[in-house]
Parts: C-alpha cells; sequence; structure tokens
C-alpha cells in the first residue's frame, strides 16, 4: 500500500509531514483569532446597543 519513495522518502515523509503541521497550526490560529474578533464584535455590538 505504501509507495516504495527510495532514496527520497524521508526527505518526502518529513515534507509531508511539515506541511501538515503548518496546515494544522493555521487551522488552529485562525479559528483562536476568529474568536478573538468575534468577541471583539460582540463588544462593540453591545455598545451600540446600549447607546443607539
Amino acid at each position: 500500500m505504501i509507495p516504495d519513495l527510495g532514496k527520497y522518502a524521508n526527505a518526502v515523509l518529513s515534507s509531508y509531514a511539515v506541511s501538515l503541521g503548518l496546515i494544522i497550526a493555521l487551522v488552529v490560529v485562525s479559528f483562536i483569532r476568529a474568536r478573538k474578533v468575534r468577541a471583539e464584535l460582540e463588544k462593540v455590538e453591545a455598545r451600540v446597543k446600549r447607546n443607539g
């Protein structure tokens, strides 16, 4: 099932691992940032509703 990568197996597999790690990191950072932005938006909306 696993293809024979020959002498490049370490380089190819480590590249896949690094790429997957970076993609996961970007997704996590995006979710964290979205939570912060949502919280800030809710604060602004609450302030507008009180003053408006």
